[in-house]
């Protein structure tokens, strides 16, 4: 069945964090089976903590998950993404070697007394053993020879890691280093860390499996996976861990049941046996209360944005994808769905164009966003036409200045 949710449009630039529900003038949806409210659900002993569904980005359950902490060992994730990208546009090749320099050595290898993969110094490092050392060992000294090989050193590096976080839409985030070791530039919050787990399960499927390695051999040494999920029957397959005193016990773990993907990111926990339970616990809530429900099918037309000086008034707006919602089994709760877009938007509008975003809440909570497109061509409109729109919008402008002045 398909989720009916009804919509109010927003004409106007979407803010830059809207967190909270939009005004009491919108319409809401009946869906089959809401969530029940937060504090009815789940509860975790962890500082932050967030739960989302992979596939649609759902957000199921979220504890300070937009405070910016240090990540730790966590932010290695950006470090691979970086390579992984790099990769996939054909700038790195798997088989390239870097050298291993004094610093990486130094500062992440043996003598580092450090997570590492125990490169001897001045060795060369194919590009292929030091992602399976920095994504399985979460050995330092790799991400400092990736670092220095890519960049020229790690501050440039750690300069791109942010850039890159950026194009991500990962706004908060800012890196100082390859390798998470304490640094005060270096602050990741719960929601990125999930956001950009997330995309690493999307983007790079070739890579993905290597989170859910449980071992790897480099030099004769044998290490294990730090990741205390893989071994729990949960389905879990990736991705992190990360401790240093500054921030505690941090993961970011993906796990899948009946073709589910759960996301579960856990921060600033005391022990590494807590941050193992807590994230083991949120995970099998998850998939215990929860079902995916689709809002809009496929190619289906879920509002309508208003055109300026173009052939028709207005151009339907679709998703690239079935748009679904995490919904709970068993709690009833208002869904509250929404377009926002910057318009009315000037012709010619080309199928495809990015126009707005889809955001759903789950009462107060913003529990999904969705990008959307146009979905057909809209051509310029005669001279007539683009006279009206002027017309109507000065008008509008003219209202929309008195009601600033009042």
């Amino acid at each position: 069945m398909v989720l009916a949710a009804a919509l109010v449009c927003a004409v106007a630039a979407a803010p830059a964090a809207e967190k909270k529900a939009p005004p009491a003038k919108a319409q809401t949806a009946k869906p089959a089976a809401p969530q029940a409210k937060k504090e009815e659900g789940f509860q975790t002993g962890a500082p932050t903590a967030i739960l989302i569904e992979a596939e649609s980005g759902s957000v199921l359950y979220e504890k300070n998950a937009d405070m910016l902490a240090p990540p730790a060992s966590l932010s290695k994730l950006m470090t691979t993404e970086v390579v992984l990208n790099q990769i996939k546009e054909g700038k790195l090749q798997p088989s390239d070697e870097f050298a291993v320099s004094e610093n990486a050595w130094r500062r992440g290898g043996a003598p580092s007394h450090t997570s590492s993969m125990f490169a001897p110094i001045h060795s060369r490092v194919s590009v292929d053993n030091l992602l399976h050392s920095v994504i399985i060992q979460s050995g330092n000294d790799a991400c400092i020879v990736l670092a220095e090989g890519i960049a020229g050193s790690e501050q440039k590096f750690a300069e791109l890691m942010t850039q890159r976080a950026r194009e991500l839409g990962l706004t908060k985030s800012t890196f100082g280093n390859s390798n998470g070791l304490p640094d005060p530039k270096q602050l990741m919050t719960a929601r990125e860390l999930a956001l950009l787990a997330r995309h690493i399960v999307l983007s790079y499927p070739d890579y993905y499996h290597l989170y859910g390695e449980s071992e790897f051999t480099w030099n004769k040494i044998r290490q294990m996976n730090r990741n205390p999920l893989l071994a729990m029957n949960i389905g879990a397959d990736g991705l992190k861990t990360g401790f240093i005193k500054e921030a505690g016990y941090g993961l970011v773990g993906s796990a899948v049941q009946n073709g589910i993907r759960l996301i579960v990111v856990i921060n600033g926990a005391k022990t590494d046996k807590e941050r193992a339970e807590e994230a083991k616990k949120l995970i099998e809530w998850g998939f215990h209360n929860f079902r995916a429900e689709p809002l809009f099918a496929e190619g289906q037309t879920i509002a309508e944005a208003k055109t300026y000086g173009g052939e028709r008034s207005h151009v339907p707006l679709t998703a690239d994808r079935v748009v679904s919602l995490m919904v709970s089994r068993t709690a009833r709760e208002k869904i509250i769905a929404r377009v926002v877009y910057s318009g009315p938007v000037p012709a010619p509008v080309e199928k495809g164009q990015p126009i707005g975003t889809l955001k759903v809440w789950r009462s107060d909570a913003l529990v999904l966003e969705v990008p959307l497109q146009a979905a057909e061509r809209v051509e310029t409109g005669s001279f007539a036409q683009r006279a009206l729109d002027a017309a109507t919008e000065l008008v509008i402008g003219l209202f929309r200045a008195g009601i600033q002045r009042m």
